[in-house]
Order: structure tokens, then sequence, then C-alpha cells
């Protein structure tokens, strides 16, 4: 009980920011809460805190420390929930990976209105592209868009999505509009970098193929292709979701609708676990309702 309450009060006092904040809010006298410090460093044999009369400071040791204390207590906070009412509280700190133009849009909305339900819940969204290495990087949740291969994840499927090839409607009055897919040769196709290397995937006599594309235009942020294609630069494969308002307004317009692209759903994946934390079910739960609420897609 002594060494959970010594980490209790250490991780209080990195997240209060001082001895004397973490002694108000359990309601002792800040002494109380360095004898706890001073025996926790004692029993480690490491200095964790550089404490001044106004902060205190994390030593290396301290913050790898603190990140494996705050996950324990996580954790226990965690499993104590599970064999209790489903109202539990949530709370710890939830660390959420999303593709940086999805997640903008439809993540971090979605936390800021999650962690509102729950004011004891800490958040941290990492906003990229690559595909983030869950347990390496302790991510408890990431969203990708794309078929899963890798088995030793739990996923949820939160939604359908499906990828066009769009264009501006200047850049097809000035070049024409392919056709088929042999015609893509002709055009200049505005390609994703490392992550479409292999090509844009469709449908093509009930088969799919894979069309290698070329073009004088390659980035790896998918933001910038799309305003490419708005700004006529060439042909673009992107995510309905992403154009669906300009393709409404008329800045973007469909081609090769015949061919169309397999779904690229979009799903919460998760390390394989025996205890799915709390906080990360809940989260994906708030995700579905609001991802199936009645035209949010629309």
């Amino acid at each position: 009980m002594d060494a959970l309450k010594q980490l209790q009060t250490f991780v209080a006092v990195v997240n209060l920011g001082s001895l004397s904040a973490a002694a108000r809010a359990e309601g002792v006298v800040p002494a109380v809460i360095g004898r706890r410090v001073d025996a926790l460093e004692e029993r480690l044999g490491a200095k964790l805190l550089v404490r001044t009369t106004r902060r205190v400071t994390l030593t290396q040791e301290g913050a790898a420390f603190f990140e494996d204390g705050q996950r324990i207590l996580a954790d226990l906070a965690d499993a104590e929930a599970a064999v209790g009412s489903g109202s539990a509280r949530v709370r710890g700190h939830l660390r959420i990976s999303a593709p940086a133009g999805f997640g903008r849009r439809h993540v971090a909305p979605h936390i800021a209105t999650f962690q509102r339900l729950h004011p004891e819940l800490r958040v941290t969204l990492d906003l990229s592209d690559r595909l983030v290495d869950l347990a390496g990087e302790r991510i408890d949740c990431a969203i990708r868009i794309s078929e899963l291969a890798d088995s030793s994840l739990v996923a949820v499927r939160l939604a359908e999505n499906r990828r066009v090839v769009v264009a501006a409607p200047s850049y097809l009055a000035a070049r024409g509009v392919p056709q088929t897919l042999d015609d893509l040769d002709r055009f200049d196709c505005l390609s994703l970098g490392s992550s479409q290397a292999r090509g844009w995937t469709f449908r093509q006599d009930g088969e799919l193929v894979t069309r290698k594309v070329s073009g004088v235009l390659e980035c790896n942020d998918g933001a910038v292709l799309h305003e490419w294609a708005l700004a006529g630069y060439g042909l673009a494969w992107r995510s309905l979701w992403e154009v669906k308002d300009d393709l409404t307004d008329g800045r973007l317009v469909t081609v090769l609708d015949g061919y169309a692209s397999p779904d690229y759903p979009v799903y919460a994946v998760m390390p394989q676990r025996k205890h799915l934390p709390q906080r990360v079910r809940r989260f994906v739960d708030h995700l579905r309702a609001a991802y199936g609420a009645q035209g949010y897609w629309d």
C-alpha cells in the first residue's frame, strides 16, 4: 500500500506542478507529500524530481518512471472499472494516433467533446500519415483507413470510406476527360509519395486492379494533393470524406466512376490486451456513435 501511495503522490506532483498543489488536492500539508516522494526515491535508488520552492522538474529517470507510473495507475483504474458499474469514471492518459487530414476533421473534434464528458481524462492526439508502432510508441488507439493486415491488433470498424479520382473542371476542360484506366497514362496524376507507390486501385470487370500512375508532382501530405487538384494541376485519388464538399460545390468533379474503387474502411485499432482500458473502450464507442449519426457523412 505504501508503494502505491508513493506512486500516486509522485504522479500527482508532476501533473499538478508542485508539492504544495498536490498537498492541497489531497488535503494534507506539503511536508507529507515531500516525505512520500523522498521515500519513493530512496526505495528506487534514483533521483526523480529536482525541487525548488516554486516548481518541480523531472529528471531523465523521473520522466521515464512518470510515464510508466501514470500508465500503471490508469490500468489499475480500468481494471477496477471493468468489474464495477458501467458508469465508472473515465480517467488516465489516452494516446490516440490518426491520419493527419482525417484526424483534423473527424477525430480531433470528437476528442474535445469526449474529454469534456470525462474531465479527469488527459488526451494526446498524434496526427501523422505514417504507420505508427502502437506498442513501441505507447499508442492506446490508432485510427486507420485501409484493410488491415496485422492480426496482432484488435480492430473495430467505425465507418465506410470510398476513394474517387477527382480533378478541377478547368483541368479537364484543358486536357480532356479520361474514359478508361489506360487513359491515365496521358494525364498528370498527383501521387501521395511512397504510400501510393503501388498505384491506384480500381474495380474492373469484377476484379481488383492496381494501376501505376505518374506525374511531375508528388507529396507525402494528402492536404497538399487536395490543394493541387483544386488548383487544376492534375488528377488526384482522394477519399470521399475529404472531397465531398468540393464535389457538391463543383470545385472538383469525379472521373472514371465506372471503375469504382473498393471500400477502404475506417478502423480503430488497439494492441492486444487482456483488459482493454475503459478510456479506450469508451472513446471507440464515442466515435462509433458520432460516425453512425444520421447524416454525418452526407
